[in-house]
């Protein structure tokens, strides 16, 4: 049976370690050579196991907390969101191939017109230093034979409520590229029977990178306003891996002028 290291016990059985192995340490010029001997022997079986531990300790601890909500936000704010696929672990980490219409998770969906479906999309855990998200999201493209790929994710309803023209949209995203590829993104708001949509470029020579949707010049129905995705569309994707480490959305007021 596991003792927990933070009950009484785990603590006491600590505790009696620690001050035996610092007294050896201590005594260890002093000590019979028989019994420093054996104590080496010893030290030796606990170096193993605690190196392992410690090693592990310290990958796990650095990585993003599973969960993390935590990303700028500019001031004013008055809706955020980071998607569940960048935080917290899906149930399974990916598609291959991932075909026209599949699914990652119940945010996140693939539309591509290749016939050989030489994509896959799966999850990744995020383990650098300047990740604020847990996870990411992986794309893998082989020989690519279709028109379109790209990637659509819903955002919940809450962003709807109060919507305004004033508003802007801001996309934060992080993310990495095996080759140099054009990345669009588009907002795509339903209000009652149209559509009202947003395009912008995505910087190609940035890991780091903000566009905004600014609703003022939009013709959107404030009225009948219902739902908002996203498409992050790939221009010409093949023989490419794009991973995007972090993906949030905030809803803030335009300045006036």
């Amino acid at each position: 049976m596991a003792i927990n290291p933070d009950g009484i016990i785990g603590r006491f059985l600590h505790q009696r370690a620690l001050i035996r192995w610092t007294d050896a340490a201590r005594n260890a010029a002093d000590a019979e050579l028989a019994t420093l001997r054996t104590q080496r022997q010893q030290a030796r079986q606990l170096r193993t196991p605690l190196q392992e531990l410690t090693y592990i300790a310290d990958t796990r601890l650095a990585l993003p907390r599973t969960g993390s909500n935590t990303f700028a936000r500019p001031a004013g704010t008055d809706w955020a969101w980071r998607p569940q696929l960048w935080r917290g672990a899906l149930p399974g980490r990916g598609i291959a191939p991932a075909r026209n219409k599949a699914k990652l998770g119940h945010e996140l969906t693939v539309f591509h017109d290749c016939p050989s479906g030489e994509v896959a999309v799966r999850q990744v855990r995020n383990n650098r230093d300047d990740d604020l998200a847990a996870f990411g999201i992986t794309v893998e493209v082989f020989s690519f034979a279709g028109n379109f790929l790209s990637l659509a994710l819903d955002v919940p309803p809450g962003v709807c409520d109060g919507l305004r023209k004033r508003h802007v949209i801001q996309l934060a995203v992080t993310l990495d590229r095996e080759a140099p590829i054009r990345i669009f993104a588009r907002l795509n708001i339903k209000h009652g029977p149209n559509t009202e949509q947003v395009l912008e470029t995505l910087p190609d020579d940035q890991a780091e990178t903000i566009v905004e949707f600014d609703l003022g010049h939009s013709q959107l129905n404030e009225k009948r306003v219902e739902r908002m995705w996203v498409d992050l569309m790939f221009e010409n994707p093949q023989m490419n891996q794009i991973t995007l480490r972090d993906l949030n959305i905030c809803r803030c007021p335009r300045a006036e002028m």
